[in-house]
């Protein structure tokens, strides 16, 4: 009788023990190698229409990879847009994002690496270098 209760224990407490240690080793924004560092961040104060947010990052490095996966953890609604753009942290980079189809100064385009976006469809795009020319 005592090897049944052990079972009934043991069982499902290596289960919450298996769970729990899956969900604190899952990857956070910390432990990217590329340093990424939030500038700023725009997100309109509409909450029941399109929600738009938009993030200026800088990095030390341009992995790309890297990048995508950063971005790809970012705030998200079903209701609106997300978009992440990455400059590198020794190269001039705007200070402050704002909404539109400009997300922030064009002076600054020429030193955008990339743009990660993500729609209200739930569709990405990654582009490296979009405002090269």
């Amino acid at each position: 009788m005592k090897s049944k209760q052990r079972w009934f224990v043991g069982v499902p407490a290596a289960f919450i023990i298996v769970m729990l240690w899956y969900t604190f080793s899952q990857p956070g924004l910390n432990d990217f190698i590329s340093n990424f560092e939030e500038v700023d961040l725009y997100r309109n104060q509409n909450n029941t229409g399109p929600v738009e947010r938009v993030y200026i990052i800088t990095t030390t490095d341009s992995i790309w990879n890297e990048m995508k996966r950063y971005a790809g953890l970012m705030p998200y609604s079903k209701l609106g847009t997300t978009s992440v753009y990455f400059f590198h942290k020794d190269n001039p980079y705007p200070k402050q994002a704002q909404s539109g189809k400009v997300n922030f100064d064009t002076k600054y385009e020429q030193y955008c690496l990339a743009r990660y976006q993500k729609n209200s469809f739930g569709a990405t795009s990654f582009t490296m270098f979009p405002f090269k020319k």
